[in-house]
């Protein structure tokens, strides 16, 4: 059974939706479960630490690494098939972007990065379209990285924020796997109705 890196960062309010696709990424994986600092450490009123930890490590069947010495073997060691980072944040994409390394979940992408292993990000960030708009353009061309297709979760009160479908979370890592992009990578804004309503993504092309 292949394994996956499972990477959670500081979207707080979307946490629990990549909770939910970890679950279902377990039935044809082997889960390695990472976090950053902030989300080993923050209570919020999603929920407290403690409480997505517990949840993280009962779905993986083992302990979330959460430091630099922790992930650093990841890529060398072999130990992963494809990185997920899921959520993964405007802070920590544009750290990936411009080759910052200074937590867990940035050190667990460049270990994986060295050895050729995809690395799937799944995106939620007000700014997406703003200051880390660039960054995310950059790492959409940049080899072995591939994206959860994106929305404009709400285009009047925040219309410059992109959040991934995580919906499409598994269709992606099959398609990354093969090496290829799941696509279309930006999908129309959200409407109130069903996930992926009105832009099927099934196709994948081959990435950069």
């Amino acid at each position: 059974m292949p394994t996956l890196g499972f990477a959670m960062c500081g979207s707080f309010c979307t946490l629990s939706k990549a909770l939910e696709q970890m679950e279902r990424l377990r039935g044809g994986y082997a889960i390695l479960p990472v976090m950053s600092q902030n989300t080993y450490e923050t209570d919020t009123r999603f929920g407290t630490a403690a409480s997505f930890i517990q949840k993280a490590q009962e779905i993986a069947g083992r302990p979330v690494l959460h430091t630099i010495p922790e992930t650093e073997p990841i890529g060398p060691k072999g130990l992963v098939d494809a990185m997920v980072v899921c959520p993964c944040t405007g802070n920590t994409l544009s750290k990936l972007a411009a080759g910052i390394t200074d937590g867990p979940v940035t050190m667990a992408v460049k270990s994986s990065l060295r050895t050729g292993t995809p690395v799937v990000l799944c995106c939620a960030t007000n700014d997406a379209m703003a200051a880390s708009g660039p960054n995310l353009l950059r790492l959409l061309n940049t080899k072995h990285v591939y994206l959860v297709p994106l929305r404009q979760d709400d285009p009047v009160k925040k219309p410059v924020s992109l959040v991934a479908d995580f919906s499409l979370l598994p269709q992606t890592v099959a398609l990354a796997l093969k090496g290829k992009q799941l696509q279309p990578v930006f999908l129309p804004p959200h409407t109130g109705g069903p996930a992926g309503q009105g832009a099927p993504a099934s196709q994948g092309v081959p990435g950069p």
